[in-house]
């Protein structure tokens, strides 16, 4: 009797000899079960959801120009991860900046200066729309260190691009989809010594910057009836422009940034500063809608347009907890002023949308383009 497994190879084995006849329905329903996976895996080695959308696509054309020359000695998932790390390194090689976010740009800002100006350039993390796009819970193998969420965290991927780029690979394939050595220097063409040697030193950066307790572990542990009830007071209390209730949901050290601005505002008390002089300080009327970004808890928020006679799409804010408290709201902006005039930046509700933010932060997570009152 045939086993699943068997069945699945057997199934794959013969999409394979199709495909390389030049059916390209057949190539088609052979990467398809890997697509959210590798999309996944471009998006952690570039930070970039629309650069993980080229990689993939890239590395789904490499692959079906290259097919003739899989020889079925590894995988086909193995074969198709080399093809997407290495279409991803080469990436990574044309741009000029790695991605990060706007704490590892600068300090604390002063609450009473404003956001600061935007900075246009494309070196912020996108946040990672996860429903649907390949992550399970758990872990990708035996080998593997890190949940699948887990590695798409905001504090995670932000880690990751600190990393030079080898060693941003080696991490991703050795310890998070569970790769051997053996395979990863096969991937990377270099030795399994240098491959162990990038490994030790990605380490030590990733635990010097990701914290001690990931946010699944803190959402598992406060339980799903926990944590919605705290997204939903702080969404109700931005809604109602409840400053103080805001403000007690935050962890004292907390952190509240708004890519593409390049300013960040904390601890708790600066934060509070910033909230009752900018976004809650009564010009502005706010709706939300929960959702999900980078493994952990979302909203999406609208603001009030009058002339639109809606509310419009503003930003995408991802929460992190820390125990039962936000200790981080990235706020990704998709209208923006594109001055750096304090006046502008004090109306961006009233600015007109970025297409690739709008894309970013709501677009691709299916959310509406305005709510009514």
């Amino acid at each position: 009797m045939a086993t699943p497994s068997t069945e699945q190879s057997g199934r794959e084995r013969g999409l394979l000899e199709a495909a390389r006849g030049g059916d390209e329905t057949a190539f088609g329903a052979l990467v398809d079960p890997y697509r959210g996976q590798l999309h996944a895996h471009c998006y952690r080695m570039l930070g970039s959801v629309q650069d993980a959308e080229d990689a993939l696509q890239e590395t789904l054309l490499r692959a079906w120009r290259a097919l003739d020359r899989f020889e079925g000695r590894s995988s086909l998932r193995s074969w198709l991860y080399t093809i997407a790390t290495n279409t991803s390194l080469n990436a990574i090689e044309r741009r000029p900046k790695q991605r990060i976010l706007p704490v590892d740009y600068g300090p604390a800002a002063d609450p009473h200066e404003g956001p600061g100006e935007p900075i246009w350039e494309s070196i912020w993390i996108d946040p990672y729309p996860d429903e649907g796009l390949g992550l399970d819970d758990g872990l990708a193998g035996p080998e593997a260190r890190y949940e699948q969420r887990e590695s798409v965290e905001l504090a995670f991927i932000a880690a990751l691009q600190l990393l030079p780029a080898t060693q941003r690979a080696v991490l991703v394939m050795r310890e998070v989809l569970g790769f051997s050595a053996k395979e990863v220097a096969d991937a990377l063409d270099t030795s399994v010594p240098s491959v162990n040697s990038a490994l030790q030193r990605a380490r030590k950066t990733i635990e010097e910057r990701v914290p001690e307790r990931s946010q699944q572990e803190t959402l598992r542990t406060l339980g799903d009836d926990e944590v919605r009830e705290i997204v939903e007071s702080y969404m109700r209390a931005w809604e109602q422009g409840d400053v103080d209730t805001v403000v007690s949901l935050l962890s004292e050290d907390a952190c509240f940034s708004m890519p593409p601005m390049s300013l960040w505002f904390g601890p708790r008390d600066e934060i509070e500063v910033f909230l009752r002089l900018s976004p809650m300080g009564g010009e502005w009327r706010w709706k939300a809608i929960p959702t999900r970004a980078n493994g952990q808890p979302a909203l999406a928020f609208y603001a009030w347009h009058d002339g639109e006679g809606a509310y419009l799409p503003f930003a995408l804010n991802v929460l992190t907890f820390d125990g039962d408290k936000i200790s981080d709201v990235t706020a990704f902006i998709a209208r923006i002023a594109d001055s750096g005039a304090k006046e502008e930046m004090l109306r961006m509700p009233e600015q007109p949308f970025d297409e690739e933010r709008m894309a970013a932060a709501f677009g691709r997570f299916g959310m509406p383009g305005r709510l009514t009152d």
